[in-house]
């Protein structure tokens, strides 16, 4: 084909979804959303960033939109016979409220591990759930042998035009409501069909555009299919991000990507986690991991451009997130905005090793302090302090090894965040005379060194436990080894220090697992 034969079939096909965006159906249920601006992450970026609120529709996700483009359009006969859709998450809800609003039966397969919370969220919406397999991929297939069975329509979660097209009314919207230049608009990439429609729109109208897709390291099924040329169907994918852990992209949103997408960003687990809690801080919103890919990715892409004084825009495209996942997101959020620095520090097992280790930390803020004695020689501790980037971390590392206190960077260490921290201590046979308190420690710089001030330097401190939950007072865990005969002194001790304390010491978990 010759060069202007393929710009003009380019061409054809963008004006073709330029068509079918502009005369999408969507706001009989979904809600032309905001696009804020976001002054924290603007301040910190050095960029204007905007977020598109998606998160504010009915179902609190951009889903509904292509659902309901894609329902609307069906046939009145195939109206009549119903939609079928296999889903656990967002589509589901997008579907099952969709057919709702035209009077259509939806047929829901979900897989049998879906949580109790996204059930009832569809069962809420008029949806009928089927309960089919372990997996997606196994929902799916009994999906599609019922769509067969019963006649019923099969709604696509992103690789079928009118979804995409449905979805394409965002990056409408965001140029209406920004009619001066935009640098960026980032998308959250699963299956490709967000980043798809809003591509189509905005290369058509405004091509000097970037249009950046973002996915999670662990799901990068569309990063790599565009590198090699071809979709690749990936073995496993993460699933933090579970709205947008797609194994297998679409065959038209890859082409479309191909066409359009200027760029793919991959971000961790932790960046994802910073980026929710960056949206928080500036708008009060809870954003799924999926619904804050978009955010991470122009934080990243900021820093990897060295970009400055232009305007982004983020698709925050989603905020139904499981409640027993903050306390995940919270701990990690800031190893994610490289303000903690997590260590491995070995210090000699005598009397004042603690005290000197905190005095070269500085006035910097402990995180967490995790440490059980062991061994008459060494004592490891697992350590999480406050830091302002990545550099100042390396810093403080140079200098406790320069004072001979062994430190290994685990801040990027998956195992030791997730699972070593929490292991740290269990039964120590060598203890003699140890007792075992709880304190209540204010959550300010110097409250572990004026306990450390305070306490006996012949006391021998044989665990500790401490983690900054961002409550006004931490709570700390400490097992000292105090002679029979200095019973008196350390009553004093506790009197003066002025933090609330209780005596665990006959506490039967203690006497169970660390005793």
């Amino acid at each position: 084909m010759a060069a202007s034969d393929s710009a003009s079939a380019v061409s054809a096909m963008s004006t073709d979804y330029l068509e079918r965006i502009l005369n999408a159906q969507v706001y009989d249920v979904a809600a032309e959303t905001p696009l804020d601006p976001s002054p924290g992450l603007t301040a910190r970026l050095g960029n204007r960033l905007l977020l598109k609120r998606e998160d504010l529709q009915p179902v609190f996700s951009f889903k509904l939109r292509g659902a309901y483009n894609k329902i609307v359009r069906l046939a009145p006969d195939k109206l009549a016979r119903g939609v079928i859709c296999a889903s656990a998450g967002n589509h589901a809800q997008g579907v099952a409220l969709a057919a709702a609003t035209l009077g259509c039966r939806a047929v829901i397969v979900m897989p049998t591990t879906t949580p109790q919370i996204k059930l009832q969220a569809v069962r809420a919406r008029g949806g009928e759930v089927i309960l089919a397999g372990e997996s997606y991929d196994e929902a799916y297939r009994h999906a599609i042998e019922l769509e067969l069975a019963e006649g019923l329509s099969f709604v696509h979660p992103f690789d079928d035009p009118d979804v995409i097209a449905g979805q394409g009314t965002i990056g409408m919207e965001i140029l209406r409501q920004h009619a001066k230049p935009i640098h960026a608009v980032f998308c959250a990439v699963g299956g490709g069909g967000l980043i798809s429609g809003v591509a189509a729109f905005i290369k058509r109208v405004r091509p000097q555009t970037r249009i950046i897709g973002v996915e999670s390291a662990d799901a990068d099924a569309m990063a790599r299919s565009l590198r090699q040329g071809e979709r690749v169907r990936l073995e496993h994918v993460g699933l933090f991000a579970d709205g947008a852990a797609v194994k297998y992209v679409g065959e038209e949103t890859f082409r479309l990507c191909r066409m359009y997408v200027d760029e793919m960003v991959l971000v961790d687990t932790d960046a994802i986690c910073a980026a929710i809690k960056d949206v928080f801080e500036d708008t009060r919103a809870v954003l799924e991991p999926a619904g804050a890919l978009a955010v991470a990715g122009a934080k990243a892409y900021v820093q990897a451009h060295q970009l400055r004084e232009q305007t982004l825009v983020a698709v925050a495209s989603g905020a139904n997130l499981n409640f027993d996942r903050l306390r995940f997101v919270a701990e990690r959020a800031e190893i994610g905005e490289q303000r903690e620095a997590v260590f491995a520090v070995t210090l000699p097992e005598q009397p004042g090793a603690y005290k000197r280790f905190v005095s070269l930390l500085g006035p910097r803020h402990i995180t967490e302090f995790n440490y059980r004695y062991n061994d008459a020689r060494q004592a490891h501790v697992f350590v999480g302090v406050q830091v302002a980037s990545r550099g100042e971390a390396q810093q403080l590392l140079a200098r406790l090894a320069e004072n001979d206190y062994p430190t290994l960077d685990l801040t990027d260490d998956e195992m030791a965040k997730g699972h070593i921290r929490h292991l740290v201590g269990g039964h120590s046979p060598r203890i003699d005379n140890e007792l075992l308190y709880r304190f209540e420690f204010p959550e300010r710089p110097g409250a572990l060194m004026n306990f450390l001030n305070r306490m006996s330097s012949g006391w021998n401190i044989s665990l500790f436990h401490y983690r900054n939950h961002g409550a006004d007072y931490g709570r700390v865990l400490v097992g000292m080894q105090v002679p029979k005969n200095e019973m008196g002194e350390f009553a004093d001790f506790l009197d003066s220090l002025g933090y609330a304390y209780w005596d665990e010491s006959r506490n039967p978990a203690y006497k169970l697992f660390l005793g």
